[in-house]
């Protein structure tokens, strides 16, 4: 509230609203309070500090109130209004770059609001199906502004899940004629692809290194994408979601979102002097492996069995929780929607959840 407005329009005053936001993440109606005390800051920095505490709040809700209010700034047109004005002023002398710049000025939170639908319906199938339309007209469609926030909205609704048509939009985003579309294209797909070592994105991204190879800041989004697939040689997961995914991870959100706050701004952020901002993926980093104990807390090999999960809530009797099954000896890695099961009966899992580090106990009741 100190600040004067040229240290507020300064690219590095976006962290402060996301301090502000990551304090609130995932509080919901409790953060009234904070918006009241930001109505005294000037805009255009009230209207991003607003957006960006608000989708912390409801981070991975799935709200489906707050996602059309997003949509609905998403859909305001700044340079109109900006043109008016300047007319009534009569300012002759003022150039075409500063009117562009106080239209990407009053733009810069509808960057926010595309980050904040993802960050939103990321915790539901549906709810993501239908952000995923969203993003496509909004591509078409959008403003700028916009069109450099959708790649990484792309990558954060579906983080270490190489699906094919997002892996297909950031492949033909990623030769745009807008660079920052392009730079961000690029390292949505590595977030994407996650520790996946998805042997097509791997392969795009070899085309992509020898595409830019003259382009530096290309190239370095590129190999930074390659890093991030072949994450932990493909046994860490960037996915904020754990136990079954049921639960969602702050601190990981947390991680995702200030690079992805920062990548708003990539070239005088990321491609600029702050790099080390990328460190911030660390939060999110978790292993994707089962590895099982015994009760001393020895390694100990059983075979189980991992298929994709099945939604069996409210059904009667013992419904079967995978389907496609293969029999594994652990460890074993987990992909993204996948479930595990002992495949014997000689342990019990102390967790009704198989994921992680799973401690097994012998069975009491079992006979060879």
């Amino acid at each position: 509230m100190e600040k004067s407005e040229t240290e507020l329009k300064d690219t590095y005053a976006r962290w402060l609203p996301l301090g502000l936001g990551l304090n609130h993440l995932g509080k919901g109606e409790a953060i009234e309070t904070t918006l009241a005390a930001l109505q005294v800051v000037p805009e255009p920095f009230r209207s991003f500090a607003n957006t960006l505490v608000d989708i912390c709040a409801y981070a991975g809700s799935g709200n489906v109130l707050k996602v059309q209010q997003l949509l609905h700034i998403c859909s305001e047109h700044y340079e109109a209004k900006e043109k008016e004005k300047e007319e009534k002023e009569d300012k002759k002398d003022k150039k075409d770059k500063d009117k562009k710049e106080t239209a990407a000025d009053m733009g810069s939170h509808q960057g926010v609001a595309v980050l904040g639908i993802a960050l939103i319906a990321m915790g539901e199938e549906i709810g993501s199906e239908m952000a995923l339309r969203t993003f496509g007209h909004l591509l078409r469609y959008g403003e700028p502004t916009l069109r450099r926030a959708v790649p990484l909205a792309l990558a954060l609704i579906s983080v270490s899940n190489p699906r094919l048509n997002i892996l297909d939009t950031l492949s033909k985003f990623s030769h745009d004629a807008d660079p920052e579309v392009s730079h961000n294209s690029i390292f949505a797909m590595g977030m994407v692809g996650s520790g996946t070592n998805n042997a097509r994105l791997a392969a795009m991204l070899r085309q992509l290194a020898q595409y830019h190879a003259k382009d530096p800041n290309n190239l370095f989004m590129v190999r930074l994408a390659q890093g991030l697939t072949h994450l932990g040689k493909g046994t860490l997961t960037l996915c904020p979601y754990h136990s079954d995914r049921q639960l969602m991870s702050q601190v990981a959100v947390a991680g995702l979102l200030t690079v992805l706050v920062s990548f708003l701004d990539v070239k005088n952020i990321i491609l600029g002097k702050s790099h080390y901002i990328l460190y911030g993926l660390v939060a999110a980093m978790q292993p994707r492996m089962l590895v099982t104990f015994d009760e001393e807390l020895r390694p100990l090999p059983v075979s189980v069995r991992v298929g994709q999960a099945v939604d069996v809530v409210g059904q009667a009797g013992k419904p079967k929780a995978i389907t496609g099954f293969q029999t594994h000896t652990t460890p074993v890695l987990l992909a993204h929607g996948e479930r595990a099961e002992l495949a014997t009966e000689e342990y019990l899992p102390v967790t009704p959840i198989l994921e992680g580090f799973v401690i097994l106990r012998k069975n009491p009741n079992y006979e060879t």
